[in-house]
């Protein structure tokens, strides 16, 4: 290579940075502070509320009992 190819291709490196440096500033924009506000979150404690009684009693439906519709007299159901 000769001495004007290197010196053309250092030009050349050197302009596309440049270039690239503002192509790249007017795409990404510059740095801006933003203020955000957040949600503040309770800690979490150890405390904890009964629920009401007027739906969780001892008159009230418990969904984890079994439920026996009819007496399963039947030992071979798929016979």
């Amino acid at each position: 290579m000769k001495q004007k190819d290197i010196a053309l291709i250092i030009v050349i490196i050197g302009g596309s940075a440049i270039v690239s440096f503002i192509i790249f500033g007017f795409i990404f924009g510059k740095q801006t502070s933003a203020k955000v506000s957040v949600e503040v979150v309770e800690p979490i404690s150890a405390s904890f509320e009964l629920p009401n009684s007027k739906f969780f009693n001892n008159t009230s439906l418990n969904p984890t009992q079994t439920i026996t519709i009819s007496p399963d007299s039947n030992q071979k159901p798929f016979n």
